[in-house]
């Protein structure tokens, strides 16, 4: 049995993951920590880390980038692997968790899903060939009007992913409105969209002299985040120190 304390469990996550949980045989939420300090029928919920008073397996956090020094902090000196969920992370806060990692098995990734993750090995594969052969990429998210950071860590994660099996060759760019000038051939466009109650879309373009290759994927509930940060979070439990990321949950 795999015992989580749910960082952030009165979040639309937390909930979500909570709820996931209740269903589960192999995992269970033992304790959940959240500013807003509103009790769960099976689970003591505390309002500060240092109040945890329950034996746990495993961290997760699904808050605020605001949060996430302190759950480090936490999750290091407790020796408690974390599945580190939050988006929007600064330099600083990488490099935290990257320190942190050298105490505690650290599992990060900028997208939960298993799907994405999928992803990000076939626009991996994809570059191999098309960009050698002068394809043009682009890509396209699309998140709901509340979402705080653009572009998206997981559109970031897939340029990431393709610059880097590309060999580091391509400039990334947010804004083509004050240029005019023919696109370069080596650079990625990225793109935001935001609006109404769009979970989550994300879309490679591959585009060729005449034809072009889309991979795209999209989330139709945020349950799918939430699945990913439990099997990372029953994965992680027994892992050395270490930083890790969705790639090694999937295989």
């Amino acid at each position: 049995m795999t015992k989580v304390l749910m960082y952030g469990c009165n979040g639309f996550m937390g909930h979500v993951i909570c709820d996931l949980i209740k269903d589960m045989d192999q995992v269970e939420v033992a304790a959940g920590v959240d500013v807003k300090a509103v009790e769960q029928a099976s689970f003591p919920v505390y309002t500060s880390l240092e109040d945890v008073d329950v034996d746990v397996d495993v961290i997760i956090d699904f808050s605020a980038a605001a949060a996430v020094d302190a759950v480090l902090d936490y999750a290091g000196a407790k020796k408690i692997p974390l599945v580190e969920c939050t988006t929007g992370l600064s330099e600083d806060q990488l490099a935290h968790l990257n320190e942190v990692s050298r105490e505690v098995a650290v599992l990060r990734s900028a997208n939960m899903s298993l799907g994405v993750n999928t992803l990000l090995k076939l626009v991996r594969a994809a570059v191999a060939v098309l960009g050698q052969a002068g394809f043009d990429i682009d890509i396209v998210e699309k998140h709901h009007r509340r979402k705080l950071d653009a572009p998206s860590g997981t559109a970031i994660a897939l340029a990431d992913a393709i610059n880097e099996a590309a060999g580091g060759k391509y400039d990334y760019v947010y804004d083509r409105s004050q240029r005019r000038m023919s696109r370069p051939a080596e650079e990625i466009g990225i793109s935001a969209v935001r609006g109404g109650t769009i979970v989550g879309e994300h879309e490679v373009i591959f585009a060729g002299t005449d034809e072009v290759i889309e991979f795209k994927h999209t989330a139709y509930s945020r349950a799918v985040f939430g699945k990913g940060a439990i099997q990372a979070a029953i994965f992680l439990k027994d892992q050395p120190a270490g930083l890790y990321d969705m790639s090694d949950v999937i295989g």
